[in-house]
């Protein structure tokens, strides 16, 4: 069986997105430990994959200064975009694979500093096991497993088909994945996936 090795993954850590619970800051920047959230997510990301970027909408220089590549959304309607036509995190999906150099990308938000520090090699070994094109993350929480879609690995050869997608008006990440061969694989540490979508939410991020 073909393993995916780790130079053959591009990270991907999106922070593009309107941070509207959190009063509209760039959730990405905000201090956690003494460092920018998104930092936090590169830095945990990059040991697992072989290239990282970015993917921001404002404050372009802040992200470019954690040393990695910072591409906005390319599509009408992007992770940063206003009303109705928001493409939330799908928009973020679009512009790593647009610049992806290498057979797969793995996304993670800027919010969730404690992911899983093996996320990467067992999303790449159901993906290889399954046949899949996308393998997504879960956890299991009072014995429901929930979908942590925006933790995902997929075929870069997949830039077409969410082109397609998005197109057509569609947003939800499910409805793109249902779509696909996709793969899910369960996480235990349902913690590692708590993520600060609000100020309170960071607050409890905070060491006690």
């Amino acid at each position: 069986m073909q393993e995916i090795r780790p130079e053959e993954i591009t990270g991907l850590v999106l922070a593009g997105g309107r941070g509207s619970r959190m009063g509209g800051v760039d959730k990405g920047l905000q201090n956690h430990l003494g460092l920018p959230l998104a930092l936090h997510a590169v830095l945990r990301l990059a040991p697992q994959v072989g290239q990282m970027m970015v993917n921001a909408n404002r404050n372009l220089g802040a992200y470019e200064s954690m040393g990695v590549p910072v591409w906005p959304d390319s599509m009408a309607g992007g992770s940063d975009a206003g009303g109705a036509d928001y493409a939330g995190p799908l928009a973020g999906f679009l512009a790593g694979l647009e610049h992806c150099e290498t057979p797969y990308l793995v996304t993670v938000p800027c919010d969730t500093p404690n992911f899983p520090a093996d996320l990467v090699a067992r999303l790449a070994l159901a993906l290889v096991a399954e046949d899949a094109e996308i393998a997504v993350a879960a956890t299991r929480e009072d014995g429901v497993v929930q979908l942590q879609p925006v933790f995902c690995l997929m075929a870069a050869s997949l830039l077409e088909s969410l082109v397609d997608f998005t197109r057509g008006g569609q947003r939800k990440i499910a409805r793109w994945t249902g779509s696909l061969r996709c793969v899910t694989v369960v996480f235990d540490d349902a913690q590692a996936f708590f993520n600060a979508n609000t100020l309170d939410d960071l607050q409890r991020l905070q060491p006690r």
